[in-house]
């Protein structure tokens, strides 16, 4: 499974603090695991290709990432001005309807991309493919771009708006509201509603007890005190989770603003530190990530063998096409859905472009990466990362449940939305999705829940079947729109506030 392979490349231990908290997670495993495993391999059913395992839903969401960049004219491009321009606050007016800024809702959705996968997932596949895999995946992070554009002005534009000034959006409002304008309404509202469960089911499971499981195992090693009391960390992870959760949009907004930059801050900025000692190593390590992205030097698969663990790296990470982005973007103030799909097309670019690239930098130039020496996922990295100094170690393990904490509570959001799609709107139905969402918080910090977290990883990247579908569906409607939007700008309808 997915989230095993990832946990064993991770090199996390998930324990169980107590002799009965082991027979409850053993018991819920068996329970579970002949349920959950069909499904979650048909999820993630891979083909062989020249020898290496290519994953369908990888091909499904580069497909359409490619898709996306020629129909929309190579829009990461020609945009990326703009988008610094609109995420700057350019064109912000105060009174536009939304709850929050466009770099707030930037912010709230890089905390949701931006996690331990950039961190071990890239040890991984440099390890896997070599340092060529870098090339593939920086390539598949600009192709998301795309992706990513075409999906959040549907959120904005879908949007429900209400009378308090709240919104709720996604592609769950966009996939039965789009869709039923073209006479398509009971394949948008299966596809919204197949989408929600979905959506339900990551939030609480990879968007919430994986990320709880993984902070705990990164605190535990650097504070001895915490080993074996996954209980009491994570009944602190929920208390913190739940200060910020109560709030909703604004109060997550008001947090991922302040966190994201920060934790960019310290991680990049570690990893340029490192890079920068290793200056004379640069050289080589851009020769042997092109060259290798050409050439047979990965461990698995040669040429393919990079390029899969590329693009594979890039579409775990950024989540370009899952759809879920859109939920944090569509609460955004704007008066045309376009803007806003030109501040998501950044994502994949800080996310995939930016992070992943630098981690992967850090591990080429130290020379941590070896063939065949067994070194893989996040013990590859923390290996790189203390080559020079042993203290880096604790800033990696810091950036780490920073990753964590900043996933958990966007996500959050994400599962609100869907499940107030599902039962309704209302403080008390909401209250009780948080509720919940705070207990498995608990559970993830202290259980080994296998199976369980498997499966709702595999319910995140089933958001994009259906989401891609509508998407392929609505994107004539997309580019009716950057038409209109770009005519107002040209006509100074719309234009710079300041």
């Amino acid at each position: 499974m997915l989230k095993r392979i990832l946990g064993a490349a991770a090199g996390l231990s998930f324990m169980a603090s107590t002799a009965q908290a082991q027979s409850i997670d053993q018991a819920i495993s068996d329970a579970v695991a002949p349920i959950v495993n069909p499904i979650v391999s048909t999820i993630f059913y891979s083909v062989p290709i020249l020898g290496t395992d290519v994953p369908l839903i990888v091909g499904w969401l580069v497909l359409a990432a490619i898709i996306f960049t020629f129909y929309f004219g190579f829009i990461q491009f020609r945009g990326f001005k703009h988008s610094i321009e609109l995420v700057r606050g350019d064109y912000l007016d105060p009174n536009d309807a939304g709850e929050v800024t466009p770099f707030q809702a930037l912010a709230t959705a890089l905390s949701g991309t931006v996690g331990l996968g950039n961190i071990a997932g890239v040890g991984v596949a440099v390890y896997l493919g070599g340092p060529g895999a870098t090339f593939w995946m920086i390539l598949a992070g600009l192709l998301g771009m795309a992706s990513k554009f075409t999906e959040c002005i549907l959120g904005v534009k879908y949007r429900n708006e209400y009378a308090d000034g709240s919104v709720s959006g996604g592609p769950m409002y966009y996939l039965s509201k789009g869709l039923s304008e073209d006479g398509k309404a009971a394949l948008g509202k299966f596809l919204a509603v197949f989408f929600s469960i979905c959506c339900i089911g990551g939030a609480l499971g990879g968007g919430n007890m994986f990320q709880a499981n993984q902070s705990f195992a990164q605190i535990s090693s650097i504070i001895p005190f915490f080993e074996g009391k996954g209980w009491l960390f994570g009944i602190i992870m929920a208390i913190l989770v739940a200060v910020v959760i109560i709030g909703g949009i604004k109060s997550i907004a008001r947090v991922t603003e302040k966190i994201v930059p920060g934790m960019a801050v310290l991680y990049v900025g570690s990893a340029l530190i490192i890079i920068g000692i290793n200056y004379a190593a640069i050289p080589e390590a851009i020769v042997a990530i092109f060259t290798g992205a050409f050439a047979p030097t990965a461990v698995a698969g040669g040429v393919i063998g990079a390029l899969i663990q590329g693009f594979k790296r890039a579409a775990f990470s950024n989540e370009a096409g899952i759809g879920s982005a859109s939920i944090a973007h569509s609460a955004v103030q704007t008066k045309h859905p376009v803007t806003e799909g030109y501040v998501a097309l950044l994502e994949p670019f800080i996310d995939t472009v930016v992070i992943c690239t630098m981690t992967s930098l850090v591990i080429v130039v130290t020379g941590s990466w070896v063939p065949d020496s067994g070194v893989t996922g996040i013990a590859l990295t923390s290996k790189a990362f203390e080559a020079n100094f042993s203290g880096f170690g604790y800033v990696l393990a810091i950036a780490a449940v920073l990753f964590a904490f900043s996933t958990m509570i966007s996500w959050s959001y994400y599962g609100l939305k869907a499940w107030t799609y599902m039962f309704g709107e209302g403080q008390a139905k909401e209250l009780v999705f948080k509720l919940i969402f705070c207990i498995f918080v608990v559970i993830g910090a202290s259980m080994s829940l296998g199976p369980v977290i498997d499966f709702s990883d595999a319910m995140i990247f089933a958001m994009a079947i259906a989401n891609i579908i509508g998407l392929y569906m609505l994107m004539p409607k997309v580019k009716a729109m950057l038409a209109d939007y770009h005519e107002k700008l040209a006509s100074g309808e719309i234009k710079k506030i300041k």
